[in-house]
């Protein structure tokens, strides 16, 4: 794999991860006229929670469900510049141009009973392939194992910034999940915090340590294997299952079966196997009610400060979705309480997955 780093009108970096032999080099310079991103983000602390909330007006106007014919996303073609300068490209990643968090946020720092700060960190995006009409899924084994070199160079990279806690990368699709652009592409956030879910679950394996002696996950992992009515597709290195206890009515869990705390520390072989795994576990939720599913997958890793012994890597994918036309909305329970009722009972989704028919041929 190739890696070219260039800068776009504004600034902003661009990187360019090319896996096509003989890919031309990317030199392409952007030709917009593009002001400097002044970033006003805040991050407050809610004093009732203790947990961090983030402050982003100027995404209001950010680019909204565009027609084909105008993604930001696509290479540019003559006469129309967009966010990536080159006419192709493998994998592109590059900062936000509409970003939660920036490395530029300006703002005053002050405490009190609501703490605020700028909104400092980053964002970026990451497009998987050029091309804007396929999906995730539909990608060759060959160009996930490229992401997955890629989301672990970014995590490696956003990481190693000051004032950076905690790097999350995720894929939205589908416009039941609030997608605003339908080029097949991911996000990855660089936050100044450590996330309240991470804190949670963190928390958890702490306290399961103490108790037993053994990771949490690990426990979990190994009894989902011996009992099987959950899992979903096993691989040399990878198990896939619906958890126990799935808020979700479509969830699943993509967990390697060696404690690791982030996507830098995979071996080449455990990164191979979870190209070709993944793709099976992809291809089956689109097949699950026939038609593209709308999803979040969510990559859960160690903050980049301590709490590497606590953390067992792993990539969660759920769905909105709890019907081939209905969606499950965050009621008064979930949205109020944070208490899910999920429909969907787990053993009969992970045995429904496992007919399904998968709609991708890897």
């Amino acid at each position: 794999m190739r890696r070219t780093v260039g800068t776009l009108a504004d600034g902003r970096e661009i990187l360019y991860f090319d896996d096509t032999p003989g890919a031309p080099e990317r030199t392409a310079a952007d030709p917009r006229d593009l002001p400097r991103n002044v970033n006003a983000s805040q991050i407050r602390r809610d004093p009732l929670t203790g947990e961090w909330v983030v402050l982003a007006a100027h995404r209001q106007t950010r680019t909204y469900k565009p027609p084909a014919a105008l993604c930001p996303l696509c290479p540019s073609t003559p006469g129309r510049p967009t966010e990536i300068p080159e006419s192709d490209y493998d994998v592109v990643v590059f900062e936000n141009r509409f970003p939660s968090l920036s490395q530029h946020a300006v703002g005053d720092t002050e405490p009190g009973l609501t703490p605020r700060a700028p909104g400092f960190g980053r964002c970026e995006v990451v497009c998987f392939t050029a091309d804007h009409t396929t999906s995730f899924g539909a990608l060759s084994p060959a160009r996930v194992r490229t992401v997955v070199d890629v989301w672990a160079d970014r995590t490696a990279a956003l990481g190693a910034l000051p004032g950076v806690e905690q790097v999350f990368p995720f894929e939205n699709r589908g416009d039941e999940i609030g997608v605003t652009l339908s080029h097949p592409h991911g996000q990855i956030y660089g936050y100044p915090f450590v996330t309240p879910r991470t804190e949670r679950m963190l928390s958890a394996a702490a306290d399961y340590l103490r108790a037993h002696g053994r990771p949490v996950m690990g426990d979990v992992l190994a009894a989902e294997r011996a009992d099987g009515a959950r899992v979903v597709a096993e691989s040399a290195h990878w198990t896939a299952f619906v958890p126990a206890a799935a808020r979700w009515p479509v969830e699943v869990r993509v967990v390697p079966h060696r404690q690791v705390p982030d996507l830098p520390a995979l071996t080449a072989e455990e990164r191979d196997d979870f190209a070709t795994l993944y793709l099976r576990v992809l291809g089956r939720l689109d097949g699950l009610y026939d038609r593209e599913l709308p999803y979040i997958s969510a990559w859960h890793q160690a903050p980049t400060r301590g709490a590497r012994d606590l953390t067992w890597l792993h990539l969660q994918v759920f769905s909105i979705l709890r019907t081939a036309d209905k969606l499950k909305y965050l009621a008064g329970s979930e949205s109020g309480m944070a208490v899910w009722i999920n429909d969907v009972v787990p053993e009969d989704l992970a045995a429904r997955l496992r007919a399904a028919p998968a709609r991708y041929g890897h």
